[in-house]
């Protein structure tokens, strides 16, 4: 394997499959599974998940909610989802632990890197709830800081589509893509890669981010195969 420690951000939505809302047990399902082919591998694995398929702090500030509050709600809807993948991992026999930065007592640990380390290293696959744990911050910024505390080799970004380009291929067919790109290369030319909060902090930290299609079976081992099938960002 050519990292030996990663960590995986998904956002919210990527649980949500066609349902439009909540999570999608077949969608949790296909996440785990690729997981597990990488864990099988001997690869330690953290992951962060957004909260946008339950409750945006933003979107709830647009309908009158205190942007504060309305984030704090966002960040407890990610703790929601780690559980569920949680649940499923574990279903499938493998080893997980929530660690949230909003102390839940009762339901999950607080979050330390001393404390995720430790249970990476001891074959858990380790799902870090609650964001940074602070109103503001995406949970874009709460993957970054949570790959750089705990010493990740990569931070690998999930998307529908198989890396960055020069325009949303969705929207715009001759968009072309890119391979590779320097952080300042992604800063100049305005790509939207992650927020600039999150950005910032694993260009300052040398934090590789590493974008791919997180929905096709079998992506996450090609990419840490050393497989092209995406964006790297350094």
């Amino acid at each position: 394997m050519k990292y030996h420690r990663i960590l995986l951000k998904l956002s919210g939505e990527s649980l949500m499959g066609a349902d439009g809302y909540g999570i999608n047990y077949q969608n949790v399902r296909h996440y785990v599974n690729e997981i597990q082919s990488v864990v099988a591998h001997g690869v330690q694995v953290g992951v962060v998940i957004g909260g946008g398929n339950i409750f945006r702090g933003v979107q709830g500030s647009d309908k009158g909610f205190d942007r504060r509050q309305g984030d704090q709600m966002g960040m407890l809807a990610t703790v929601i989802n780690a559980m569920a993948v949680q649940a499923v991992l574990e279903e499938m026999g493998m080893k997980a632990k929530v660690l949230s930065a909003l102390a839940i007592e009762g339901v999950c640990e607080k979050c330390s890197w001393r404390r995720a380390v430790e249970l990476l290293e001891s074959g858990y696959v380790v799902l870090m709830g609650g964001g940074t744990g602070n109103p503001f911050f995406t949970t874009d910024s709460g993957a970054a800081l949570r790959a750089v505390e705990i010493g990740a080799d990569l931070l690998l970004k999930g998307t529908r589509v198989d890396g960055v380009y020069t325009a949303d291929p969705e929207k715009d067919h001759s968009a072309t893509k890119y391979t590779t790109l320097t952080f300042d290369e992604a800063y100049s030319k305005n790509l939207k890669i992650m927020d600039m909060t999150a950005f910032t902090l694993c260009k300052e930290n040398k934090m590789p981010i590493y974008v791919y299609n997180a929905n096709k079976p079998g992506n996450l081992l090609k990419v840490l195969e050393g497989e092209s099938i995406g964006t790297l960002l350094q």
